[in-house]
């Protein structure tokens, strides 16, 4: 005999199979750590700070 199958049932769990693998692949693509997130933030900062100790101005030239 066949199996009986309740199609509301098993299209349900394809709805949160399918949530599943996004979240999966969304931990991936965008799950940092907070302690990540400050070293990378820290990172930022001193390559910022370094090269604006190496910033040179644009020279003014006198007008007529």
């Amino acid at each position: 005999m066949a199996e009986i199958v309740n199609l509301n049932r098993r299209r349900k769990q394809a709805v949160r199979e399918a949530e599943a693998r996004q979240a999966a692949a969304n931990r991936d693509k965008f799950g940092r750590t907070k302690a990540e997130r400050a070293r990378d933030a820290e990172a930022e900062a001193r390559r910022n700070a370094l090269l604006d100790g190496v910033r040179q101005e644009p020279e003014t030239l006198p007008r007529g």
